[in-house]
């Protein structure tokens, strides 16, 4: 299980403006009239010069390989620098997924990729144990990361939410034929698959 230390100093490595100014998170806010839960997810700088979307469910274990593995090094050479923008699209494979991917997006903004890597980097824990209850292991993740109990209640109670990712999910499935996790859009296309970082350097274009 992933201490409450590990959540700070994941938070201070990845928003410490002043080690790397590159590095943003997209404004929560939806359009107008609609909850910031329901806004866009994204790490890196908006002007960056090459902008990647992934599609992941967070019970996913091609998709936690690709967080532990490969995501390090992207952030360090490649997002910090400013070279690359990641916008983050929920594609659960599950309820589990779904539960947890509604209190993701009830944590500030600055705390969302933090706890989608904790939550990939600990999924043995709170996904797979047997007999787990995961409401349960979400919530004492979701503690872990600053989140009230209030706070935590609503988030796995708002059906508005579970109905907008759900059907933003299907609407991404149509649009850019989805068939697994991880998927980006890259340049265009779709490209399916966990990558390690040199394929994954190839596949967007960038020198790393």
């Amino acid at each position: 299980m992933i201490s409450r230390r590990s959540f700070v100093a994941a938070g201070a490595a990845l928003v410490g403006a002043s080690a790397f100014p590159a590095i943003s998170f997209a404004d929560s806010t939806g359009a107008a009239g609609t909850p910031s839960t329901e806004g866009p997810r994204s790490i890196g700088a908006a002007n960056a010069p090459v902008t990647v979307e992934e599609f992941f469910s967070l019970t996913c274990t091609h998709c936690a390989h690709f967080s532990m593995t490969t995501m390090p090094e992207v952030m360090d050479k490649l997002v910090k620098p400013g070279k690359l923008r990641i916008v983050y699209h929920d594609f659960p494979l599950d309820a589990v997924a779904l539960e947890a991917a509604m209190v993701a997006r009830y944590l500030p903004n600055d705390q969302y990729y933090p706890f989608v890597t904790a939550l990939f980097a600990s999924q043995d824990t709170w996904a797979f144990a047997p007999g787990v209850n995961y409401t349960d292991e979400l919530w004492k993740m979701a503690a872990l990361a600053g989140m009230g109990h209030d706070t935590f209640q609503k988030a796995v109670a708002d059906n508005a939410l579970k109905n907008w990712i759900q059907t933003q999910q299907v609407a991404d499935e149509k649009m850019y034929n989805i068939e697994a996790t991880p998927s980006f859009l890259i340049k265009g296309k779709t490209q399916a698959g966990d990558m390690s970082y040199s394929d994954f350097v190839s596949a967007i274009g960038l020198a790393g």
